[in-house]
């Protein structure tokens, strides 16, 4: 359904609550009422004008009653003098008149209190309604800024569009807002994991470095053992080169030291 159109028929209806208008529809059902009032009532009615008027039409309708017994009271008495011939009461038609009288305020009271009741009830009823005609006023007012404020968010998003020159190359930079969030959870996701990764690799590098610190004190003496065989080399090719008498009597002093260890091992001297 379109917007504009629910506006305008929550429009159409009539906007006056008062006592008179609300208890139109219960005393006359079959004849529809006009909206306009007089000037006792108000176009923003609220619970405290309502009370105003339900008081006003509570005296009103009292001082009526009293008029209206006062009358008929009249009526009766002087129709009682001037009939013919006139009628007399005794103390036994008072009796019973008193009685009569008696259970019918009893009944009268009765009828009060139940009264009573309903009318506390309705005026809850009616302080309930007054909030939610407050609220469905208040929420009519802002659906009928809504289209206006929908108009210029959908121009700001063709504004924004079309400044954005040029576009990116990026997919992932022009998805639209859940799959963006749903990725951005993801490569946070991953993130986490990362972390926890470094945070791992973190608590083993004192003993990383330990290790290290270990390998180079190991690697001192290799390199010390690397030059000393670059050396020997060395002069191997040299003395190869000065025509080789003294390789040979090197090989032949190892031989005889090795000789010798042995002899001095076979022998435990």
């Amino acid at each position: 359904m379109d917007p504009q159109v629910a506006l305008q028929a929550l429009e159409a209806e009539p906007q006056t609550l008062t006592l008179l208008t609300l208890s139109s529809h219960l005393l006359n059902p079959d004849r529809r009422t006009s909206t306009n009032s007089d000037s006792s009532e108000s176009n923003n009615p609220t619970p405290s004008l309502l009370a105003a008027d339900l008081a006003h039409y509570r005296d009103l309708f009292s001082k009526l009653r009293f008029s209206y017994v006062e009358q008929v009271t009249k009526e009766r008495f002087l129709r009682s003098v001037t009939s013919d011939p006139p009628e007399f009461v005794d103390g036994t038609q008072n009796a019973e008149l008193e009685g009569l009288l008696g259970e019918e305020k009893r009944q009268l009271k009765e009828k009060k209190d139940e009264v009573r009741e309903l009318v506390k009830e309705l005026e809850a009823q009616g302080r309930s309604l007054a909030e939610r005609y407050n609220t469905i006023t208040l929420q009519k007012a802002k659906l009928a800024s809504l289209p206006a404020d929908i108009e210029n968010l959908q121009q700001t998003v063709l504004t924004l569009r079309a400044a954005q020159s040029p576009e990116s190359s990026n997919p992932a930079l022009s998805m639209p807002l859940q799959p963006t969030l749903a990725h951005l959870s993801e490569r946070e996701s991953e993130l986490s994991s990362l972390e926890q990764q470094i945070a791992a690799l973190q608590a083993t590098l004192p003993t990383k470095k330990q290790e290290v610190e270990g390998l180079q004190q190991d690697l001192g003496p290799l390199r010390m053992r690397k030059e000393e065989a670059i050396k020997e080399a060395q002069n191997a090719r040299r003395r190869r080169e000065e025509g080789g008498r003294g390789d040979e009597l090197e090989e032949k002093g190892r031989w005889l030291r090795g000789v010798k260890k042995g002899l001095t091992s076979m022998l435990e001297v």
